[in-house]
């Protein structure tokens, strides 16, 4: 499946989500990348955009910037790039040890490793509603409660089509 057939099925069907878990740990990565590519790019366009309007009211600064720019985005986008991957990765991470309890109420077999793959996928429909979210006024602790309740409700329909546990 191409990246984006995964997209579209990761939103709109949470039977795939659960398929998705038999996906070579190569792909899954790949598409974690692609998330955390373009949330960093909308990160360091705000970063951008933000720093020249804040920095305005400060006198002086914005002609110190003006000085360095050319070394300044290029660290200010590796270090956007690093937190971002570090952020998504470990809310994937505890999305599906959440997962691994919901399982456990549902009384299905599963191992972390499927689980967290279908997490990344779960948190499709998280991670672009999120970024819709952030350009609307939403607060940060708002959009991340909203986030972490969207991909429980896809992981627990996801996590509804693995296998039952043998009695």
């Amino acid at each position: 499946m191409s990246l984006t057939q995964l997209f579209l099925a990761s939103i709109s069907n949470p039977k795939k989500i659960a398929v998705f878990r038999l996906l070579p740990i190569g792909k899954v990565l790949q598409y974690v990348f692609i998330f955390v590519i373009m949330l960093s790019l909308l990160s360091f366009v705000h970063f951008i955009t933000g720093f020249k309007t804040d920095s305005s009211s400060i006198e002086g600064l914005l002609d110190y910037v003006d000085d360095m720019e050319w070394i300044l985005y290029p660290f200010a986008f590796i270090i956007q790039f690093i937190m971002t991957t570090l952020l998504l990765f470990v809310r994937i991470s505890l999305m599906a040890f959440g997962g691994m309890l919901i399982l456990k109420l549902l009384n299905r077999r599963g191992d972390y490793r499927h689980v967290w793959r279908s997490t990344v996928f779960a948190y499709t429909t998280p991670t672009v509603l999120s970024i819709f979210f952030l350009y609307t006024g939403f607060t940060d602790g708002w959009i991340f409660v909203i986030t972490t309740i969207i991909c429980v409700i896809y992981l627990a329909f996801a996590l509804k089509y693995y296998p039952q546990k043998k009695s």
